[in-house]
């Protein structure tokens, strides 16, 4: 017998078919596996709609109104009408710089004295004053974005033209309202299936060992490979239902659009899924033990799924070394799909290099565990 023969047997489908109803049966009866699977799942997407959120609405600043003319007035009006802020008035930079050193304010703009006569000037000097909060880099970037908005929307509903004759118009194309949840969720389901489907495998095969029931199936006629795939099927379909909960929580619940087709969301599921699972399976063979085998996959697969697929930090502005180790988490080509599939639609120059990257790496991780599954009780 060959090494390959040795490594992948001959499929006996009648023990597999034995082998996947066995498991199915197990798996409805263990009201752990319907937890993570059902329940975990839909808490954590309601955790990442609400709790992690790139929008900046109503940011406490203050408004210092030196000026009392018409058009002074109608700025500062504008910055209180604003849904992006929450505002403070005042007569004196004084009253709220001592809220901007408290934390209380994350900045103030200032009205000057001679707003008309800046205004007048025709864009050659700046007509208001915005300082911010820079211990916070992120909120002050934005609340400097958001005032500058605000002032050129106050220009041109008076009429007047942009500094020095510039005049900007964004288009922001698949996210024109940029909303930061139709991007953040897409990329939390990848998070949520990488912790789901890491879990499921490792914790339920380190419950086999700890019940000593796979004691019983290493003593049957089947084969390594067998028992590997016969664990692999059901969680796989598990995953899959799992998957389309979310995604259609996304959809119905957070109004997060799907452009793409269900064909392609599914196929890329799939995909993934293999990676994760086999990943659970490597787990497993190392970790016969529930309690080290969750934290395993925790480290293993939840924190550089999160870290460095690029859900919330992106994978281009990453350090060199921390890109290259970023080709092995299955997450990260996972949560670019996702997005893609979600936001622009069926884009397949974008899926197929992602998909092949993610078999890529099941493969490697079903060898391993194959490598490791041996018919014998020694450890």
């Amino acid at each position: 017998m060959t090494h390959a023969e040795r490594l992948f047997p001959r499929i006996d489908f009648r023990r597999l078919a034995a082998l996947i109803r066995k498991e199915t049966r197990q798996m409805f009866r263990d009201p752990s596996t319907l937890l993570i699977a059902g329940v975990l799942p839909v808490v954590l997407i309601f955790l990442y709609a609400y709790a992690v959120s790139l929008d900046l609405n109503h940011v406490p600043i203050g408004v210092v109104q030196e000026c009392d003319s018409p058009a002074a007035q109608s700025m500062g009006a504008a910055f209180t009408g604003s849904p992006h802020f929450l505002v403070k008035t005042a007569r004196d930079r004084r009253e709220v710089a001592e809220a901007v050193v408290g934390g209380r304010l994350r900045g103030y703009v200032v009205i000057p004295q001679d707003f008309d006569r800046r205004v007048a000037a025709g864009g050659r000097e700046p007509i208001v004053q915005v300082i911010t909060d820079g211990s916070q880099p992120n909120t002050a970037g934005f609340v400097a974005n958001y005032a500058q908005s605000v002032v050129g929307l106050w220009r041109t509903s008076r009429g007047l033209a942009a500094p020095e004759g510039i005049t900007l118009e964004p288009r922001f194309w698949y996210n024109p309202e940029i909303e930061s949840r139709r991007f953040l969720l897409p990329g939390a389901i990848a998070i949520v299936m990488t912790l789901i489907g890491t879990m499921l495998t490792s914790l339920v095969v380190a419950k086999e060992w700890e019940r000593g029931t796979m004691e019983a199936i290493i003593s049957t006629p089947v084969s390594a490979v067998e028992i590997l795939i016969g664990k692999l099927l059901p969680y796989f379909v598990l995953g899959l239902l799992a998957t389309l909960l979310i995604t259609l929580l996304a959809i119905h619940v957070f109004g997060v659009p799907l452009r793409g087709s269900w064909g392609a969301l599914m196929l890329l599921s799939s995909a993934f899924l293999i990676p994760a699972l086999g990943q659970g399976l490597v787990i497993s063979s190392v970790a016969r033990n529930q309690f080290i085998a969750a934290q395993i996959a925790l480290v293993s697969g939840f924190l550089p799924a999160f870290m460095l697929s690029g859900f919330i930090f992106e994978v281009g502005s990453m350090p060199a070394p921390i890109r290259a180790l970023s080709c092995i988490v299955p997450a990260r080509y996972f949560v670019a799909s996702l997005q893609t599939v979600f936001l622009a639609g069926d884009v397949w120059p974008v899926f197929l290099p992602d998909i092949l990257g993610m078999l890529a790496i099941g493969l490697a991780f079903f060898l391993v565990a194959r490598t490791k599954t041996k018919k014998t009780l020694d450890t």
